[in-house]
């Protein structure tokens, strides 16, 4: 199942263009109920910084196809086949939010990423869910999300074009794709060492157990204090300093 992506080349015009051939493709894969289109102010600093973007539309998402028997595993495939037959033969980077950083997870012995980055997700599925309920569940959450006014009173910090884009994902989010990823068994992920996990401070998402766990593997475990589960629409300039693996030192990227 090949997804839909945003193909994002580096700017021609940019002062990073020689760092093209070196620098890796960059995958994005954004959380439950978003879409691709949910990085669209983080897309242009990093073509800024010479990479290229594949923005994802997971499962069940944006413009990607539905299967109300998806699996994580099957969520995962989709994703390394979409990189490998978009991106073959070049280095890779990815960052996963919340949703999509568990799918990177579940992805990651295939994808090879050099840096894997997984923002405000605890790296655990639980499983053995009914079915039919949790899809009126979604059904409810979408709905509650499809309207830009409402998002914009509810998340203060959005933008106009954050609500839109949110409001958008959440009409093209099919709940019975979603739901199915939770009716099977529980699953646990555990990055390897040198990963780095990016939590809003505090987390509804990562506990103190979580931190504990990871830190034990060798993983860097970096806290953005005040921050909401959409790390980078709340804080955004501190979000692109937290990585400057990708996005370069805060001094090359802050705002005039």
């Amino acid at each position: 199942m090949l997804l839909h992506a945003i193909d994002a080349e580096p700017d021609a015009n940019a002062h990073t263009v020689d760092a093209r051939e070196r620098s890796s493709t960059v995958v994005l894969l954004h959380g439950m109920m978003g879409s691709s289109e949910s990085w669209w102010r983080v897309i242009p600093r990093l073509t800024a910084q010479g990479h290229r973007v594949l923005a994802l539309d997971l499962p069940g998402h944006g413009q990607s196809p539905r299967d109300p028997n998806l699996t994580i595993e099957q969520a995962a495939a989709s994703v390394v086949e979409t990189v490998q037959d978009l991106a073959f033969g070049h280095p890779v980077t990815a960052i996963g939010h919340s949703y999509g950083a568990s799918v990177l997870a579940e992805a990651a012995g295939e994808l090879h990423a050099e840096v894997a980055v997984y923002i405000d997700a605890s790296l655990a599925l639980v499983g053995g869910q009914n079915r039919s309920r949790l899809t009126e569940q979604y059904a409810r959450d979408r709905c509650a999300r499809s309207s830009v006014e409402d998002l914009r009173a509810s998340r203060p910090f959005y933008s106009a074009r954050d609500a839109a884009v949110e409001a958008r994902a959440a009409e093209r989010f099919d709940p019975a794709t979603m739901a199915s990823v939770s009716c099977g068994n529980d699953h646990e992920w555990l990055p390897d060492a040198g990963s780095i996990v990016i939590r809003a401070d505090p987390s509804s998402w990562v506990t103190a157990a979580d931190v504990a766990r990871f830190e034990r593997r060798g993983i860097d475990v970096r806290s953005i204090p005040g921050a909401a589960h959409t790390v980078w629409y709340s804080h955004f300039d501190e979000f692109i300093a937290s990585v400057p693996e990708l996005f370069g030192a805060p001094s090359q990227n802050s705002l005039p």
